[in-house]
């Protein structure tokens, strides 16, 4: 069992950060949540168990679930399509797949199949885009409350450029947000909600003053949106908002940067952006995959910490190209590994270990989102997501394993190597989630 306890930063073996035993036992209670945890010499000796109540993963690692910090469930179906930056990207295919969403039983289709696979990679905890159309967010929430797995999810708020079948206005943003929070946000299953004005390019002043008063008005809801992608994106944001003075300047104009506002990307924000958003206890959620796949450049993982910037992994389906946070963490570190100085320059680079990766995809996520108290850890008292990690998934992975000389090793091996086929086991609230029959989807 591995789990972080704080953030490790980049040491190669963080030492206190973490805990790890090698034989130990995680204590469940009847209703899903952590009652204990420790070596089973520990455990063995303060509980008595009947032997129809132990489960024996002798040899697996078992790990908090993944969070994904930033995803859009309408774009599954566009995943890896080819070619194109960003706008281009979203006009020939976000836009495009996003239209379907109108239709209620086509959003419960993908909803089950998304879910599916997020759970196959190991995710269990997700900050997801729907779509403008109320009926989109309704859907995810539905199937997420019949898996109870913890979401974070929005409506998409979008009033100008884009196609006339997308937008729709400040009003109806407004009361159809508001709807959903009053319905859904910490009312029904382990769902909350984020406000969510797609991006600034999309969203009119008297729009966002509609966010602003959502995410204000409302106690605990989030503020879910992106900044700093594109070189081709800051360009129109300085056109359309030509009195802030950044890109992140513009939401924070609008009283839009704060506790529980993650912003996506944010590759190309400056030294004062990076204080701003540590100032303001907001969170960025980096999505490398999909900055590598659009061409949109290398976020500046060393600024960041530098800024002690609250910071998360995002898969970004669909331009991002995998479910899976391990190969999430696998392209972090490259993103990071070419952004090193030449020794002979000042400044010092910081390094992505894979106690670092698995702190953002585990606790860290929890930090950003501010749910640490609930997930994000195998602390007692948290609730009973986890997953089953298996070292020998893959003959590759078992040779890689024999290696291995370290922890910190081993976890650098499943983050290079590993993909949803290392996740053996999926533990929703203390129930092992069985995967449904791959021929219902979609």
């Amino acid at each position: 069992m591995f789990f972080l306890v704080s953030d490790p930063g980049t040491a190669i073996d963080p030492g206190n950060a973490y805990r790890y035993y090698e034989d130990g036992i995680l204590v469940l209670n009847s209703d899903g949540y952590i009652a204990d945890i420790g070596s089973a010499e520990h455990i063995q000796s303060r509980y008595t168990f009947a032997p129809h109540e132990i489960i024996d993963y002798s040899g697996k690692f078992v790990v908090p679930g993944f969070i994904d910090a930033h995803l859009h469930y309408p774009q599954t179906e566009i995943i890896a399509s080819y070619g194109h930056q960003l706008m281009q990207w979203l006009e020939h295919y976000a836009f495009r797949a996003e239209k379907r969403f109108a239709d209620k039983t086509y959003a419960e289709t993908i909803s089950r199949f998304f879910f599916n696979e997020l759970l196959r990679n190991g995710t269990t905890t997700a900050l997801i885009f729907g779509t403008v159309h109320q009926v989109s967010v309704e859907a995810l929430f539905e199937e997420a409350e019949k898996l109870n797995m913890r979401i974070i999810g929005g409506k998409v708020m979008m009033d100008r450029n884009a196609p006339k079948s997308l937008l729709d206005s400040p009003e109806s943003a407004y009361t159809e947000s508001k709807g959903l929070i009053e319905t859904w946000h910490n009312k029904r299953g382990r769902i909350h909600y984020a406000v969510t004005p797609r991006f600034a390019i999309t969203s009119s002043e008297a729009q966002l003053k509609a966010a602003q008063q959502l995410y204000h008005e409302f106690d605990e809801v989030y503020l879910h949106t992106h900044v700093s992608e594109n070189w081709d994106e800051i360009e129109q944001i300085k056109q359309l908002f030509p009195s802030s003075t950044s890109y992140l300047n513009v939401y924070n104009d609008f009283g839009l940067v704060g506790p529980r506002a993650i912003f996506a990307h944010g590759i190309h924000l400056s030294k004062a952006e990076f204080d701003l958003l540590a100032e303001k206890e907001a969170a960025i959620a980096f999505c490398p995959t999909s900055n590598l796949f659009l061409g949109s450049g290398l976020f500046n993982f060393t600024q960041a910490q530098h800024a002690g910037i609250r910071l998360a992994l995002g898969s970004d389906i669909g331009a991002g190209t995998s479910f899976s946070l391990l190969k999430t963490m696998a392209e972090a570190y490259k993103v990071v590994q070419l952004q090193k100085k030449n020794p002979a320059e000042s400044g010092k680079q910081t390094e992505l270990t894979p106690f670092k990766a698995f702190y953002l995809a585990t606790l860290g996520a929890a930090k950003a989102l501010h749910i640490e108290n609930k997930i994000g850890s195998l602390h007692p008292g948290k609730e009973g997501d986890f997953i089953v990690l298996n070292p020998n998934a893959t003959p590759l992975m078992r040779l890689r394993m024999q290696t291995a000389q370290s922890l910190a090793e081993r976890l650098f091996a499943f983050m290079m190597l590993a993909d949803d086929r290392a996740v053996e086991a999926v533990y929703l609230m203390g129930k092992r989630w069985i995967a449904p029959d791959v021929n219902r989807f979609p």
